[in-house]
């Protein structure tokens, strides 16, 4: 594996689709229309992904859902039509050609059919950039609830990881089946999906399986979202000696008009990193990996220091 520093990009943006009713009541409206909102999305993100292999990143990360609005804001049964193969699905199938058409590592989390056993979840599939699937990472963590701008419903949709699909083509280095590593070439990949990032493990299983970069797409909103979206990551990057790429949705989409707020950043070891993109629909940071065993500039080393005796 290479140690030269590298770029890695996440996408800030959302649904894509124009034709999105402005009154909930019209929603059904939208049940022949699936194919066409997937179809929007997909090319609208093919165009990121464009910009970014032509700002020379390695690594792209899409956000979560991506390839629709984010449909849990409310329970309907109908937007289980975007749910699809995470091996040979439409939107795999365009991605991995992307990938390989633009030679960059792409991170695409998809609403999942396993059509083995039924079931759904909240997918990320891991594409290198020979546009080989590496393998996927489904959400551990589903959350359900309300906050002061909306109500959510995951569990109404998809259901935690149950471990499968981490592996899909052998090429998974290192961390366990609910916490998987993969090796992009340019580094060590772990990935968490927006919810699992409140758990103390997620980061810290990841970087025991050796995860060095780990990107988490998510959906937030809400006032205390906001308040803990600039800390989480950089104090986890910190702990665990790990670089942390954070998505998030970007506006508001109809008919529900809840704001997401954005604010994607990377963060390292050290602390945040610069954001070095001219496109505002993207965050690109470049990531040297050499600053992980550079010693920490802080005099601190918690990998000598800590106390597993009183507690990990």
């Amino acid at each position: 594996m290479s140690t030269d520093p590298f770029k890695v990009a996440v996408t800030e943006t959302c649904n894509a689709y124009g034709s999105m009713p402005d009154d909930l009541s019209a929603l059904p409206n939208l049940a022949s229309e699936l194919e066409a909102i997937r179809e929007a999305n997909l090319d609208h993100h093919s165009e990121l992904i464009g910009v970014a292999a032509g700002a020379g990143v390695a690594l792209i990360g899409l956000g979560e859902l991506f390839t629709g609005p984010y449909f849990a804001l409310e329970n309907r049964p109908m937007w289980r039509g975007l749910a699809e193969s995470a091996v040979d699905g439409p939107s795999i199938t365009v991605m991995r050609e992307l990938a390989r058409q633009h030679g960059l590592g792409i991170v695409a989390p998809i609403y999942e059919h396993d059509e083995k056993t039924g079931r759904y979840f909240n997918t990320a599939v891991v594409i290198d950039s020979d546009g080989n699937t590496v393998g996927s990472y489904r959400k551990n963590h589903i959350p359900a609830g309300r906050n002061a701008m909306g109500e959510f419903f995951e569990t109404a949709y998809y259901q935690a990881s149950d471990g499968g699909s981490a592996h899909a083509s052998g090429l998974r280095v290192s961390g366990t089946d609910h916490h998987p590593v993969f090796d992009m070439g340019c580094c060590k990949l772990g990935v968490a999906i927006c919810y699992d990032r409140h758990f103390p493990a997620t980061v810290r299983e990841l970087a025991r399986g050796g995860a060095e970069l780990v990107l988490c797409p998510s959906v937030t909103f809400g006032l205390k979202s906001r308040e803990v979206w600039d800390a989480e990551f950089v104090s986890d990057s910190i702990r665990h000696n790990v670089f942390i790429g954070g998505s998030n949705r970007r506006g508001s989409e109809k008919p529900w008009d809840v704001s997401f707020f954005g604010e994607g950043y990377f963060t390292g070891p050290n602390g945040r990193l610069p954001n070095i993109s001219e496109d505002e629909r993207l965050v690109i940071a470049e990531i040297d990996l050499r600053l992980r065993n550079d010693g920490d500039p802080s005099g601190w080393n918690f990998a000598r220091d800590r106390r597993p005796e009183i507690g990990d």
